[in-house]
């Protein structure tokens, strides 16, 4: 006997799923060209608010992506970027999957609340000294030669002493740090399972060096951001050895690559605007402003993932539980809504919004006051003693759907 099954019909009123609401596509992980992808991106914005990218839906607006990043219904995918390639298991996975940017809910919050101290303003400020020395030190040393590779001369070497100082390491050590911090990023990328076992022997490395670190450190606290973690209690709360390992190779892994990578782009931006590189070195006291308007037009950290863990209405559409969603903050940092001719970089640009680039919601960054000092000091002396600053070459970037960056930045340059 054969039964007819009358179809289900969708409610009038039901947003269509988001695979099947005809978004439009956008693609740019082929791209080492930002200033492409950042065309494109706008193209895509101005059809609508969400789009199809190579690994799911992006959200392209400045409300939607703040909306995502803050909306509980959304966590950060456990893993990172590993479960999207099939790894959910083995000893990088739990490496990974343990680190406080893949930690949600209450395991979170009473780690960011025990560490949030040392991660304050006062702590990027006791290192402020030494960020203006370190910087000062490497661009002296390229004014003789009038050009220099400011990827490999002055970015790739600027955060690791700080970051040294900051956890009051030895600064001779910071070629250690540095090595440790390529491999160990590694991880975070879309081809991890490439280099799993360079990732695991780097992070064990660094574990050993912590454990060393703070046997030394215990019986004579300072007042670095190692020793704060150390004797950091809340209501009888403490962090345990593991927490403590993991904690400090965050700060190295967070606090390293994406300062790297962030002062070469603020660079390269402000290149192909002669006029701000300019007015930037007649008036170093807009260099916080300089700092922020870099960020927000030109991040090295174009998206951020989040996996909806119920049904969510957004923009019309549902966004399925389980989808692997991407707050895409370089379109949001552009999104004309919020931004005046979002396009231009101005130095003086009023504030009407904050940038997004550091996230939102309960991962915002921990960093972000170390970062944007670091990018500020590095900025006005860079455009304090490098008069005239020119690009002398091909300066592509990184995939841009990962921690991006300048591969290389050529530049020619007046010595002051």
């Amino acid at each position: 006997m054969t039964i007819d099954v009358a179809p289900v019909r969708q409610s009038p009123n039901a947003c269509p799923s988001v695979f099947e609401a005809g978004l439009p596509m956008l693609a740019y992980d082929h791209l080492d060209d930002p200033w492409e992808a950042h065309r494109l991106i706008a193209g895509a914005r101005a059809r609508g608010p969400i789009a199809m990218g190579p690994h799911g839906p992006e959200v392209l607006t400045y409300e939607l992506v703040r909306t995502v990043l803050h909306d509980k219904r959304f966590r950060v995918p456990q893993g990172m970027f590993l479960a999207a390639q099939g790894i959910t298991s083995g000893p990088m996975w739990d490496r990974v999957a343990a680190n406080l940017i893949s930690l949600d809910g209450e395991e979170h919050h009473r780690l960011r609340k025990l560490v949030a101290r040392a991660f304050a303003p006062r702590g990027a400020a006791r290192v402020r000294d030494t960020v203006i020395e370190v910087i000062t030190g490497l661009v002296d040393r390229q004014l003789p030669n009038g050009r220099c590779d400011v990827v490999a001369d002055i970015a790739q070497r600027y955060p690791i002493p700080v970051i040294c100082a900051f956890l009051d390491a030895p600064v001779e050590d910071w070629k250690l740090f540095s090595d440790w911090t390529d491999d160990i990023f590694r991880a975070f990328s879309w081809d991890a399972a490439a280099s799993e076992q360079r990732v695991l022997k780097a992070w064990q490395e660094l574990d050993d060096y912590i454990d060393d670190l703070v046997e030394a450190r215990r019986g004579a606290l300072g007042d670095d951001l190692l020793s704060e973690l150390v004797r950091v209690e809340d209501e009888g709360d403490r962090l345990d050895a593991d927490e403590l390992r993991m904690l400090v190779a965050g700060l190295l892994i967070a606090g390293t690559d994406t300062t790297r990578n962030q002062v070469a782009a603020a660079v390269h931006a402000l290149s192909e605007y002669p006029d701000q590189w300019a007015l930037l070195a007649e008036e170093p006291g807009l260099a916080q402003a300089a700092a922020e308007e870099v960020i927000r037009h030109s991040p090295v950290v174009f998206g951020m993932l989040r996996t909806a863990t119920v049904d969510v209405e957004l923009a019309g559409v549902t966004i399925p539980a389980g989808t692997l969603v991407l707050a895409n903050l370089a379109s949001a940092n552009r999104d004309p809504a919020v931004f005046d001719d979002p396009d231009r970089l101005d130095i003086t640009r009023p504030r009407s919004a904050p940038a997004l680039t550091f996230g939102g919601g309960m991962h915002y960054c921990l960093g972000s006051h170390l970062a944007r000092l670091e990018v500020a000091e590095g900025l006005a002396v860079m455009a304090g003693r490098m008069r005239n600053i020119r690009i002398d070459g091909p300066a592509p970037w990184k995939p841009l759907t990962a921690l991006s960056g300048p591969q290389t930045l050529p530049v020619v340059f007046d010595g002051s």
